[in-house]
């Protein structure tokens, strides 16, 4: 499977692999902004516990993450540590960083 693929695979298991428990109160707005082959950008949008992604972006969002979409497909598939990656400069946040420490224990990777 190349990036792209496992991108498509990744935002469509998203609502399943979503645990509503952990997000009770969060209304707000992601923005992934990925690099590097086949990546893009997705809207994540969670509210009322259930969570959605399209492809777009936002002038208003909550927190944007950057990253290469190769480090988002191991970050989703708990093949990397998103403190590690965050210290060694491969992610960029802007905006929200309670919301960016919450978001990845948002999802069941199992």
């Amino acid at each position: 499977m190349n990036v792209a693929d496992d991108l498509k695979e990744i935002f469509d298991k998203m609502p399943e692999a979503f645990v509503p428990e952990k997000a009770a109160g969060i209304n707000a707005t992601i923005q992934l902004d990925l690099s590097g082959d086949d990546g893009g950008s997705w809207l994540l949008k969670i509210a009322n516990g259930q969570i959605s992604a399209e492809e777009g972006a936002s002038d208003s969002a909550d927190l944007t993450l950057g990253m290469d979409a190769s480090d988002y497909v191991a970050l989703s598939r708990g093949e990397a540590n998103p403190m590690g990656l965050f210290m060694g400069g491969k992610i960029q946040l802007q905006g929200d960083m309670s919301l960016a420490m919450k978001f990845q224990e948002m999802f069941d990777v199992g």
